[in-house]
């Protein structure tokens, strides 16, 4: 592993500190006592955390027991007969389990309770229960084990809900649709309202569970008091088109992928005809060729399922982003700048980022095996095992009003390992550099066609650099046909290491998902590229690489884009975003004992 000297410096210097930030080992290596206030992350690296399970522990275990598991069918009456499927044949319901503390004179069965014994609701709601896992009544290791032993305990309910057409939900499974969404407004409102309840509800989860918070706070649910989304979609289209660009998943997410989850063998398969698994067989196929929204004509299917600009519209809650900032599944744009325009809109936002793939902040099993250039040489200073704690202090603030606020703002974690504090991302003082053609040093070559390749190179760096936020490459380029033209752009450093890709369809020479051109043979428009959100040190003499392919990864160009181009590299600019940051920025996250082996974070 390539590490920082100077960092291996800060941490025997934050050793020195051990001590005077509360709990600590006592000389026969027992956890002391904790602490009496929340600790700020930079303030936690020398507490010892429980790692002894696959998920972090809080460092105080609540004095609660944990009931029995309830069983509860919500009603949603708003699916109607125009909605198809259960709507039609009348009573649609989502299933959920429920787990409530036991606490000394509070009767749940009997409704109306005392204040005392009214409690918040922390609630996962996802697809995945009998589908892939355990049943909704069943702790599922993914997220519920967590929740369920950590939180319950705290005086804290737990639901794990079933969205339509899953587990023993009702209906048709909707892939994030309106009717989806009017389900899980369901769940919230009924989780809220019972007499056990004090009105609070949370909901968190990772990937499709972690899309429910999203779509849960697009309605402006009073109950909805915080969300927790982990790698979650701001929008479905969102996720599988990015300038127009495809991945190959795109045109068969809805009806060949999740719509097999409502086709189980049960009673209810029939009830999975509706209008949206109906609407799904077209607009995926109509969004590959055209690579936008496909709104024309009134049609609603992609629209609907696009949450964020409904949430900055309707939520009144708070909102806690979780990010792999190496996830190839639910890539990074789904939390930059979705933080700063949360931010904008005057809601109370954190954002943690670390350099782990599609998985939770918590999970050493997924953060070893990350390779080179997706992880690889931040790990294992990924590990948050401070993760349960975190949870616990915001949610004691947003559902009790117990604690202190948070500070807001954004943990950040770089390609090597080194997490700091940013009030915001990018930060305010972030510096845009502009790099002409000149500088930049391309091949030579100025045509694309196939699977040729193009390599510029920029540097070496005089200082040590912060590449921190979404770089932009603007490129003129020349379609040799009316078909169209595609790029996908990998920077690297001079190992071959991956820093971070952009790709665009040019028909989006704009960038956006709304508009495209009728791009025309021989007619010059220039491509303004933007790379998915990066954090990436890069020391003094080191240079980047950018190589371009007309494709990569797993993006699929649509039809229209097929035909070779010309590029017009004098025209050719990139923007780096870079921070001045050095080692007293950085904080070192609390560690697994790992041996002697491991000599550094900051």
């Amino acid at each position: 592993m390539n590490l920082r000297p100077w960092l291996i410096l800060f941490v025997l210097m934050t050793t020195s500190l051990s001590g005077c930030f509360g709990e600590q080992a006592g000389d026969d290596g027992e956890v002391m006592p904790a602490y009496d206030v929340y600790p700020e992350p930079w303030d936690r690296s020398d507490l010892l955390y429980d790692d002894s399970d696959v998920f972090s522990r809080v460092t105080n275990n609540g004095s609660y027991g944990i009931d029995t598991v309830r069983s509860v069918f919500v009603a949603v009456p708003s699916i109607t007969l125009a909605d198809g499927g259960a709507g039609a044949t009348g009573g649609a319901e989502v299933h959920l389990g429920l787990w409530l503390p036991v606490i000394e004179g509070c009767d749940w069965e009997a409704g109306n309770v005392s204040a005392e014994c009214q409690v918040p609701v922390i609630a996962e709601v996802g697809p995945y229960y009998n589908d892939g896992d355990v049943d909704a009544l069943s702790p599922a290791d993914r997220l519920g084990r967590m929740l369920i032993e950590n939180y319950v305990p705290h005086g804290y309910g737990v639901a794990q809900v079933s969205v339509f057409g899953t587990g023993e939900s009702n209906h048709c499974m909707d892939l994030m649709g309106t009717d989806e969404q009017r389900g899980i407004d369901a769940a919230v409102t009924w989780l809220g309202t019972q007499g056990w309840s004090n009105g609070n509800v949370g909901l968190i989860g990772k990937s499709y569970d972690g899309s429910t918070p999203w779509q849960a706070a697009t309605t402006g649910n009073p109950h909805l008091a915080t969300i927790v989304p982990m790698s979650g979609l701001i929008g479905v289209h969102e996720l599988m088109w990015r300038n127009g660009s495809m991945e190959a998943r795109g045109m068969i997410m809805h009806n060949g992928v999740y719509g097999s989850f409502g086709v189980d063998g049960d009673t209810e398969d029939t009830e999975n005809l509706c209008e949206g698994y109906i609407q799904g067989y077209a607009n995926g196929p109509a969004a590959y060729l055209s690579g936008g929204m496909v709104d024309y004509a009134g049609n609603d299917y992609w629209t609907s399922r696009s949450f964020l600009d409904r949430v900055l519209e309707n939520y009144n809650g708070s909102v806690y982003i979780i990010q792999g900032m190496q996830d190839w599944n639910v890539d990074p744009h789904m939390a930059f700048p979705t933080h700063q325009l949360v931010e904008d809109a005057g809601i109370e936002v954190k954002t943690l980022a670390g350099q782990w793939a599609h998985d939770y902040p918590d999970r050493l099993s997924g953060h070893s095996t990350l390779p080179s250039g997706e992880g690889g040489e931040a790990y294992p200073y990924t590990l948050r095992w401070d993760w349960a704690d975190e949870m616990l202090y915001w949610f004691d603030w947003y559902l009790k009003g117990e604690g202190r606020a948070p500070t807001l703002g954004v943990e950040m974690q770089d390609n090597q390992g080194g997490w700091r504090f940013e009030a915001t991302y990018p930060a305010e003082d972030t510096f845009y550099m502009k790099i002409g053609a000149a500088d930049m040093n391309p091949s030579g070559a100025s045509i694309l066609t196939g699977t040729e390749s193009i390599t510029l190179t920029y540097g070496p760096f005089e200082e040590d650099v912060y590449i921190a936020g979404m770089p932009t490459f603007h490129i003129p380029i020349t379609p040799h046909t009316a078909n169209g033209a595609h790029a996908y752009l990998e920077m690297s450093d001079e190992s071959g290491m991956r820093l971070g890709h952009a790709v665009m369809d040019f028909r989006f020479a704009d960038g956006g998902r709304d508009g495209s051109l009728a791009l025309v043979a021989f007619s010059t428009v220039t491509g303004q590229m933007e790379f998915m959100p990066m954090d990436v040190f890069l020391q003094a003499g080191e240079s980047i690489y950018i190589t371009m392919t007309q494709t990569g990864q797993d993006y699929v160009p649509s039809p229209a884009a097929l035909g070779g181009y010309s590029i017009a590299w004098a025209g050719a600019e990139m923007t780096l975003p870079l921070v001045n940051r050095t080692c007293a920025d950085l904080f070192q996250a609390p560690l697994h004992d790992y041996g002697e082996d491991v000599g550094r974070t900051c």
